[in-house]
This record gives C-alpha cells, structure tokens and sequence, in this order.
C-alpha cells in the first residue's frame, strides 16, 4: 500500500468521524430541547392543574347558588317574601302555633312521632293554625345536605297540597323513614322519593318528584333556612304562640307527650 494511500485513507477516516461527531452532537440537542420543552408542558399542566384545582374551591356549590339566588321560585301555599311564610290551617282559628324543626333533627322525630296526630287534629278541627318554619343548620354541624334537601321535597309536597305538605313531613319524621343524624339519608333525591310514595297524593305523582329531582325549590329551601335563622331560635323543635314558647309543664323543652301538649297548648290558648 502506498504512503498516499494510506494518507488518503487517514484523511477519510477523520472526514468519517468528524460526521459522525457532528451528526451526534446534532442529536443530544435535540435530545436536550425535547426534554426542556416536555419539562415545560409538564409544568403548564401541573399550574394549570393547580388554577383548575382553586377556580373549583372557589366555585359556589349547588346549594351555595341556591342561597344566593335572586330570583325564587316559591311553592303555592306560600305568602310573604320568597314564599317563606308557610301557614296551614282554616282561616277562622284565631291563634297561629309556630313550629321551628330540622327535618335531621332525632327530637324533632320524637315530637312528631308523639304528638304530630294530636297536631294535624287539631288543625282540622280549627283550634289553631300552624305557622312552619324549616331549619337547616344539622347539615352545617354535620356535613351533610339531607335538612336542605328535605325542606326542599317538602316544598314540593306544599306546592301539591297543604294537607300532602303535612303528611310528608309526618312521614320523613315516622319510625319508619327517618334516619339516625349522623345517616345522611335525606341528602338522596330517591329516597326522599320513597318516603313520599306512602302520602296519597304524591304517590307516583309526577310533578312532584320532577320537582325534588330538578330542586326546583332549592333556593326556596334556603331563603326558609335564613329565615329560620334570624328568628332567634336556638334548638329544635321549638314551639311559639303569641311569641311565648310552649314547652312541657316544668321544662323548658318542648312537650314530647300528647297529653303535655295538649295542657300545654290549651293553656297557651286561652292567655
């Protein structure tokens, strides 16, 4: 082999690998680029992962919307502002009895449970209107939904009738349907559903679990709850004629009896 060969030869060689270097070099750059910019979208993603996360925090939920809602749809049966004032009864008793209750509240269901009948009696019979007023502060104490949601249900039983509104909300308070407080039960469209398919009237009654399942008295239900809350009440259930409280003889609770609430109210009647 010649010197000049073997030159040439060399010279190719170096030719070869400085390509070679050149085309490496090249490709670690782009290695290099690809992970910067992948570092980058990862980066975006996660902040805007994070904004999405705030925006949502800050988001209102359903019931938050409610409660801030200008217009409200009220249900019949109802008069004053946003429908908030809840009377049954015949016009011609000449006493209102005022019943404060959280539809989660245990004692609430033992006042119903032991005096609810003598109630609806004796609104029947004339002896007193009953002025209803809903609470829902058990879901703040509890997390929960279930008093908001059940004020709502009712406020779709009051729009079919007073006297389905007085049976469904006996019915939520029944041995039978009303949960333990710390079971959020009544958070469920469907089975507030349920326990309304032992009322006649809203058995199968279309309209009305149209109306529980589109929350169509939401913002009802939590104009109720504010009104509630500016009465001053503290517990439930809390009863009031004349702006006096009726409780049990020697108590300051309300009576859980029928016989206590009968003396009780017929006293209370005749102030």
């Amino acid at each position: 082999m010649s010197n000049r060969n073997t030159q040439a030869n060399k010279a190719a060689a170096r030719e070869r690998l400085r390509a070679e270097r050149e085309r490496q070099a090249k490709k670690d750059k782009s290695r290099k680029q690809l992970v910067v910019a992948g570092s980058v979208v990862a980066a975006l993603a996660v902040i805007g992962g994070i904004s999405y996360g705030v925006m949502q925090l800050n988001k209102p939920d359903a019931w938050e919307a409610a409660a801030d809602a200008k217009n409200v749809t009220a249900p019949k049966n109802t008069s004053g502002k946003d429908g908030t004032t809840v009377v049954v009864g015949k016009p011609s008793a000449k006493k209102t009895l005022e019943l404060y209750e959280d539809s989660r509240c245990p004692v609430c269901a033992t006042f119903e449970q032991g005096v609810g009948e003598t109630v609806s009696k004796d609104v029947e019979a004339g002896k007193y209107k009953v002025q209803y007023v809903g609470a829902t502060f058990i879901d703040n104490t509890d997390n929960g939904q279930g008093s908001k949601n059940a004020l709502s249900a009712l406020g779709a039983a009051l729009d079919v009738s007073p006297e389905a509104f007085l049976e469904y909300k006996a019915a939520l308070y029944s041995a039978k349907f009303h949960p333990e407080e710390s079971d959020d039960k009544f958070a469920k469209d469907g089975y507030l559903i349920e326990v309304a398919d032992s009322v006649d009237a809203l058995k199968g009654n279309k309209d009305f679990q149209k109306n529980v399942e589109d929350g169509t008295y939401d913002a009802w239900a939590m104009k109720m709850s504010k009104t509630f809350d500016n009465s001053g009440v503290q517990g439930t259930p809390t009863l009031k004629m004349d702006d006096k409280k009726i409780t049990a003889e020697g108590s300051e609770n309300a009576p859980m009896t029928a016989d206590e609430f009968t003396k009780a109210i017929d006293k209370a009647l005749k102030a």
